[in-house]
């Protein structure tokens, strides 16, 4: 159990201590960036991490099948939980605070309720969510996909990382699926996270509340054309897939601007991937978001059009796959105005996808944003102050302290 000598010191300061266990866990030396793919090494290190922080803290741990994991204060089998947390995985390179700040910030809200002399009227939990990013097996949150049952089992189980590895072997066995038992015990979600953008900077505040996020998804894009000797074949002879998948990158930069959205095209593979080869086959990840369904589905279009226009003249061949989608997802209003008026905090909309965005759908959910003075996020550079996350702790716990407690 927990002592009170370890809840000594100021929220900073401990915010630190707590933080530094884990910060060295994938971090990628070259880049500086994390390399902390679910389900492989340095993710598991801090899924052990989790459970020896519940274990510190009286607070049994619980598995729901499909990599998920719940610390609970209260009775696992009790309703009307109030359920927090985020994710350990990162992007390739990214940064460290994108998911693990929610988790970290989750344990030691639980420290500041405790050490204040709050008990809870109802169980508070805090979660680890499985392949939030999606940067090993392709579809991002993954796991709440799974718990909440937006994602067929047989599909989840057979998704592959670049090695070959499917999500069922990598988890140990097959997904469980849906809980909708569990799911019903939950009264509510809460994630904080740190703002993956400058607003906060903008408007001189620490914490925010989120409002909404924006509709998002991402397609693939398979180029096939016909491989060939770099140096022998004539230009006129060539049918290049890397012409087409070129000009789609610029088309999807041209569409997104002409339509205020958002459109990037981060990931490529390309075959043989040769210097010397005209390659017989390119392959891009698009992924596209807007502040509206019919915009953003709109650009993708577009895209595809202008794409499958190139491809006819370029003598190539276009196969265009949605690989995933999420709707807009409008915090639970009244859940949000608690919390606003609660914090006196601002109120911003994101872009980016969360786990808290798919289980909006099933149960009233809100988010808290941490200032991150860089503006930048899924990089290196992404930052925030020990000052700014003492202070997302403590809107974390007077936000649990109201759900469970009130």
């Amino acid at each position: 159990m927990l002592t009170h000598s370890a809840c000594e010191g100021s929220l900073p300061h401990r915010f630190r201590q707590l933080w530094d266990e884990i910060a060295p866990v994938g971090r990628d030396a070259g880049s500086g960036g994390y390399l902390r793919y679910a389900l492989t090494a340095p993710e598991l290190t801090l899924r052990g991490w989790f459970r020896e922080q519940a274990d510190r803290r009286g607070m049994p741990v619980s598995e729901d099948g499909n990599g998920n994991l719940f610390a609970w204060w209260g009775d696992p089998e009790a309703e009307g939980a109030v359920l927090t947390g985020s994710h350990f995985d990162s992007v390739p390179h990214g940064g460290a605070y994108d998911g693990p700040l929610g988790i970290v910030s989750a344990f030691l809200a639980v420290d500041e309720l405790r050490a204040a002399g709050v008990t809870p009227d109802r169980p508070l939990v805090v979660a680890a969510f499985v392949e939030e990013e999606g940067a090993r097996f392709g579809v991002p949150c993954l796991g709440s996909r799974l718990l909440t049952g937006e994602i067929d089992v047989d599909r989840a189980a057979g998704l592959r990382d670049q090695a070959g590895t499917t999500f069922a072997e990598a988890l140990g066995e097959r997904p469980a699926g849906a809980d909708p038992a569990l799911l019903g015990r939950f009264a509510a979600f809460v994630e904080l996270h740190v703002e993956q953008g400058r607003a906060l900077v903008d408007q001189d505040a620490p914490v925010a509340v989120a409002s909404a996020i924006w509709p998002h998804g991402r397609w693939r894009f398979d180029f096939t054309g016909e491989g060939n000797h770099a140096g022998t074949t004539r230009m006129a002879d060539r049918r290049d897939p890397m012409l087409t998948y070129a000009f789609t990158v610029l088309a999807a930069n041209k569409e997104a601007r002409l339509r205020d959205a958002h459109a990037t095209v981060g990931r490529v593979s390309v075959e043989p991937n040769a210097t010397n080869a005209i390659p017989s086959r390119v392959t891009g990840w698009l992924d596209a978001r807007a502040a509206e369904a019919e915009t953003l589905y709109g650009l993708v279009e577009a895209v595809r059009a202008k794409a499958t226009d190139r491809a006819g003249r370029d003598g190539t061949a276009l196969t265009c796959t949605q690989e995933s989608a999420t709707p807009l997802v409008a915090f639970d209003g009244g859940l949000a105005d608690r919390l606003v008026t609660l914090l006196g905090a601002p109120v911003l909309p994101t872009g980016a996808g969360h786990d808290a965005g798919v289980l909006a759908a099933h149960l009233p959910t809100a988010m808290l944003f941490v200032r991150n003075p860089t503006g930048v996020s899924h990089s290196p550079a992404e930052a925030a102050t020990d000052a700014d996350c003492a202070a997302g702790v403590a809107a974390l716990a007077r936000v649990l302290e109201e759900l469970a407690c009130r």
